[in-house]
């Protein structure tokens, strides 16, 4: 096609912002989202773990978004991930239907497109398959892809991975807040009610890139969120008044703080509003992981040793199923739709 569909045209006032990504990406002047290396974070030796976590910590407080690099995963299990998701993608229609959701039964795992429930009824520009990949005990095996058969096993080993980065992260921003390690990974669900939800983003070329988003504005209702891409740039992040465009990192894991411990910090680790670009040349896919803390056994609030008189608490006590809710129908701000998808 030459035009895309109406549906997927965004309004007049969001437009002048949507540039070229690949040009955007290689410019070197304004602010870049930071590089934070993990190589140290458990090191014997104090000062280089305190330095390495220190990084970690300002860029949860400056930005709320990072790139992780030496994060222990190793390059060859990341690589079979991605492998095994752009085999679902490349396959015919057919057979990516076979797993297709019913979202108006109810049933958001599976694969889907043409997502249109967000606050300006518009559709976003990709397709994507949604599935919890941890704990094991709450997975459902039978709505993950039988094809390629590396893709089971492959998920599976890095959803274990990514859950045990998980609990390093939290225990950082922990001690960042003068708590006790623990103690947010505790808030948030723990070991066992703790969900991480795999959303595989694909985002076709698009012939009038200009006027589309893969992703529209919003942020992540998550505790924490990891996210690997194929290399090709399309994450803009907001940031004091300008959209930036996040630079390709090789071997990186791209991390967000999710709404979820802002709100458990009061307000001094950031959840950053973000979208995603698309282009005309390249296809562009995400592996983003979502750690979700359960949806009704926990009060969201901030935490008492985050809150005194010159820093009363920013936000209400609710649910994390109150807070999506409130999230989705919301009125939107003037940077377009602040709202979660059914998974996020």
């Amino acid at each position: 096609i030459e035009r895309i569909p109406k549906e997927y045209i965004r309004p007049e006032e969001e437009r002048p912002s949507i540039g070229d990504i690949f040009a955007e990406e290689k410019m070197d002047g304004g602010p870049q989202v930071p590089t934070v290396d993990l190589k140290g974070i458990n090191s014997d030796d104090l000062e280089v773990r305190e330095k390495c976590r220190e990084e970690l910590r300002k860029a949860a407080v400056d930005w709320g978004v990072m790139h992780l690099v030496n994060h222990g995963i190793p390059e060859e299990l990341t690589g079979r991930v991605k492998a095994a998701g752009e085999g679902f993608f490349g396959q015919p229609i057919e057979e990516k239907e076979k797993y297709a959701n019913d979202q108006a039964a109810g049933n958001v795992q599976g694969y889907g497109s043409k997502l249109a429930n967000n606050a300006s009824g518009q559709l976003e520009w990709e397709d994507y398959f949604f599935h919890c990949v941890f704990p094991e005990d709450k997975t459902d095996l039978s709505i993950w892809p039988k094809t390629p058969s590396d893709y089971i096993a492959a998920t599976r080993e890095y959803a274990k991975q990514l859950r045990a980065l998980t609990t390093t992260v939290l225990a950082v921003l922990s001690l960042g807040l003068g708590l006790e390690e623990g103690r947010l990974e505790k808030e948030v669900g723990g070991m066992e009610e703790l969900l991480l939800q795999m959303k595989i983003n694909y985002y076709p070329k698009c012939p009038q890139p200009e006027l589309a988003l893969g992703v529209e504005a919003h942020t992540d209702v998550s505790a924490l969120t990891f996210i690997l891409h194929n290399m090709v740039p399309g994450l803009q992040l907001f940031y004091e008044g300008k959209w930036v465009t996040a630079k390709c990192v090789p071997n990186s894991i791209i991390m967000h703080v999710g709404d979820t411990v802002e709100i458990l910090s009061n307000g001094k680790y950031k959840s950053i509003l973000h979208r995603g670009v698309v282009n005309r040349e390249k296809v562009r896919v995400s592996w983003a992981v979502f750690c979700e803390p359960p949806k009704e056994k926990i009060i969201l609030q901030p935490l008492p040793e985050t809150v005194s008189e010159a820093d009363p608490p920013r936000f209400p006590p609710r649910t994390f199923a109150q807070h999506i809710k409130h999230k989705l129908f919301r009125q939107t701000d003037q940077e377009g739709a602040d709202t979660p998808k059914p998974d996020e």
